[in-house]
């Protein structure tokens, strides 16, 4: 809207009248006889208000009470005011400077300078205004711009993580199955132990990067990769690359600085580590192993279980559980632990639903 109007607010006519003078050319002119009109106008037209001309003694209330009020409700940001008063001290104006009013002018009014003066503060807020307004919609076209490029690569995360699982023969859910247990997994560390400080946008990254966690699986042989039985001890050793390959690939596309890659690159080279030590590819120990890697880790090995593979059935739900919780597939974090117990009832959810997950 427009702003075309000058609230004009002082208890003497005859001071309403000049500076209506002034500025009735250029402006519509309002006015105020005491403070509680004053709030009234300012309610009914603060949207078309240019600038406010306060003055500090009025009946009802106070020019200082009109500011106060006005700095409350944060009108102070978008409408000017200039105050005009007959007497200056040092202590009056810094109080009205400190409410937020921009210029302060004496009685009697020199025409000129006032009008001058106005029109400058004018100005100002109309330049401040717009350049306000050019902001939002930048920021606007940013968080556009961010929304699409991560769905974008949200999409070529899955189209990747998807050529390894055709590639497996395994299921097409899992990426989905894992991202949704590493989701849930995430709410209850966050919730439990926010001393690991992992944010929501972080948790956002987590969860994409864990669709990637197999990514190596494409550089083992398919006589290895899809081999119906149980593997030698060569072949297993062949299998176990799949960790450092997939870190290979990765080393392709890194950008410097870039957090969602060192989430990747984390997931999929430790998510088969374990907390006593006993995993690979370097064995690490404890938090060793990154907290993000460790997540996924454990949602990875109970989607493993539950789902049916080329060299084995699914276990049941209650199975998968008891196993993962007495250490039969390798020790896990105890305040993972702590999370999945919390988080079992829905991971059944999802393995009882038997379909696939769209998240984020």
């Amino acid at each position: 809207m427009e702003r075309t109007k000058i609230l004009i607010a002082d208890d003497e006519e005859i001071n309403r009248d000049i500076l209506k003078f002034i500025f009735e050319e250029q402006y519509e002119t309002i006015e105020a006889a005491d403070g509680e009109e004053v709030i009234e106008r300012i309610e009914e037209y603060k949207d078309s208000l240019a600038v406010i001309f306060l003055d500090l003694m009025m009946p009802k209330k106070t020019g200082f009470e009109v500011l106060s009020y006005m700095s409350e409700k944060g009108y102070i940001e978008f409408l000017p005011v200039i105050v005009i008063t007959a007497e200056a001290t040092a202590e009056s104006d810094e109080k009205v400077y400190n409410y937020g009013a921009m210029d302060i002018v004496y009685k009697p009014f020199a025409p000129r300078v006032i009008m001058r003066r106005t029109m400058n503060i004018i100005d100002l807020f109309a330049y401040k205004a717009d350049i306000e307004e050019k902001l939002q919609e930048r920021t606007k076209e940013l968080v556009d711009s961010q929304e699409k490029l991560k769905k974008n690569n949200e999409f070529l995360i899955n189209a990747l993580s998807s050529v390894v699982e055709f590639r497996s023969s395994e299921s097409g859910e899992h990426i989905q199955r894992v991202k949704y247990f590493t989701q849930i997994l995430l709410k209850y560390f966050m919730r439990n132990f926010p001393e690991y400080g992992i944010t929501g946008d972080q948790s956002v990254h987590i969860v994409n990067a864990s669709a990637l966690h197999d990514l190596g699986k494409i550089a083992i042989p398919d006589n290895i990769l899809m081999k119906p039985g149980k593997l030698t001890k060569q072949e297993f050793e062949e299998m176990k690359k799949h960790t450092i390959y997939g870190c290979d690939l990765l080393e392709k596309f890194k950008q410097e600085d870039d957090e969602f890659y060192q989430y990747c690159y984390d997931i999929c080279r430790y998510h088969h580590e374990r907390y006593d030590g006993g995993g690979y590819p370097e064995g690490l120990k404890g938090e060793e192993i990154p907290i993000w890697a460790q997540i996924v880790s454990l949602a990875d090995v109970f989607d493993a279980l539950v789902s049916k593979r080329v060299y084995k059935n699914a276990y049941a739900t209650d199975t998968a559980i008891r196993m993962i919780e007495e250490g039969e597939c390798g020790e896990f974090s105890p305040k993972i632990l702590e999370c999945f117990d919390l988080a079992k009832v829905e991971f059944g959810r999802v393995v009882e639903l038997n379909e696939g997950f769209s998240f984020f």
